[in-house]
């Protein structure tokens, strides 16, 4: 049996789910006779779902927001599904509702409780390829819980898991695993195999190549992750994620936030109510006020301080650009996108010089 997921890049437009629908006829083709495709929502609808609602309701609740954001990925679904059934394979889909993959009732940012296959494996014994929707499951009173952004890698884990493989195939629009982004680092060096941890750190403080919730629950379960690309040219096959490996790298939190309090006794409290929710966050310093940047989950951080009572003076966007090595992180607070890539680049090329010319052959 094989488990893939596709993210968002896959599919730009329709086109992309013609491709990925011939991608896995030649995996039919080439023996692999059961498949399980995880597929995340095209590439803006999350955000396109979420601006809707909030134009509506800027109080939406978080269990109509995450029945709203779940659409996203039900789409998808929906249309892989057409592109597969118009090559003559036998198909099924399967969404939160009908995964088997049951979570807890933090809308927002769901944690799985428990998994089962009977529903998976039904749909196999009846068709050759099932497309499962990504990043969505139930609660245990059937609502539909939203795992958090980018976290269709993790229902590809928890497939792989309970189905009891022992692998699974991320596809991204980057073959895998970089010493920096190389949408943003052209010089940025590919690492073959990567250990969990490390990947996961690298992923708490702003790469985006995998979910660290994806990464941690694959080390827990034993599942190896391996991270390739579809090309028009073909498969890329780039990193494996295992038990061992480890890397220094830069990466850039493109989308973090620094929340201000009127008292430090109150950003202590946040911090350790999100540290409890496994949110990354680094204490700083913003406008002599004792602040809290939240590097992961920001929407879900600032929920959990309404609910918790903690009023904040002021929350504004920013970068962070941070250097991932033995020493431990190192972050760089940076509030223009301009020079946090620059940044980037900088401390990129002092922890690899010569990187550009290892990369592409020359000296």
């Amino acid at each position: 049996m094989t488990i893939l997921k596709f993210g968002g890049s896959n599919f730009l437009g329709p086109e992309g789910y013609d491709r990925v629908a011939r991608h896995l006829a030649q995996r039919r083709a080439a023996g692999e006779n059961k498949i399980v495709a995880v597929v995340s929502a095209m590439k803006g609808e999350t955000d396109s779902l979420k601006a809707q609602m909030l134009a509506v309701n800027k109080e939406a609740s978080p269990s109509n927001l995450d029945a709203a954001l779940a659409i996203g990925e039900m789409k998808s679904v929906c249309l892989l599904e057409a592109a597969v059934s118009r090559l003559g394979i036998s198909v099924a889909s399967l969404n939160g509702y009908s995964l088997g993959i049951r979570t807890n009732s933090d809308f927002g940012r769901a944690t799985v409780e428990s998994a089962d296959p009977r529903r998976i494996r039904s749909a196999l014994q009846e068709h050759d390829v099932v497309i499962a929707a990504g990043a969505q499951a139930i609660d245990q009173s059937g609502r539909v819980t939203f795992l958090g952004r980018n976290t269709s890698d993790l229902t590809a884990v928890v497939i792989a898991s309970m189905l009891e493989e022992h692998a699974c195939e991320i596809y991204s629009d980057v073959p895998g695993v970089s010493t920096g982004d190389p949408n943003l680092i052209p010089e940025a060096l590919l690492i073959p195999e990567i250990g969990y941890r490390t990947i996961a750190e690298m992923s708490r403080y702003g790469a985006k190549v995998l979910h660290h919730g994806a990464v941690d629950y694959a080390e827990r379960h034993g599942v190896t992750i391996i991270c390739k690309s579809l090309t028009n040219d073909g498969v890329v096959t780039g990193t494996t994620v295992t038990g061992h490996g480890n890397a220094r790298s830069v990466t850039v939190a493109r989308d973090a936030v620094v929340i201000s309090f009127a008292s430090v006794a109150e950003r202590d409290n946040l911090c350790a109510l999100l540290d409890q929710h496994d949110i990354t966050t680094i204490r700083v310093q913003q406008n002599d006020r004792p602040g809290l940047c939240v590097m992961t989950d920001t929407d879900f951080a600032k929920q959990l301080a309404a609910v918790a009572g903690i009023p904040p003076v002021s929350i504004e966007s920013t970068m962070v650009v941070t250097v991932l090595d033995a020493s431990g992180p190192r972050v760089h607070l940076i509030g223009d996108y301009e020079r946090a890539v620059s940044l980037a680049r900088q401390l990129h090329e002092q922890m690899y010089p010569g990187a550009v010319a290892e990369r592409f052959g020359r000296g």
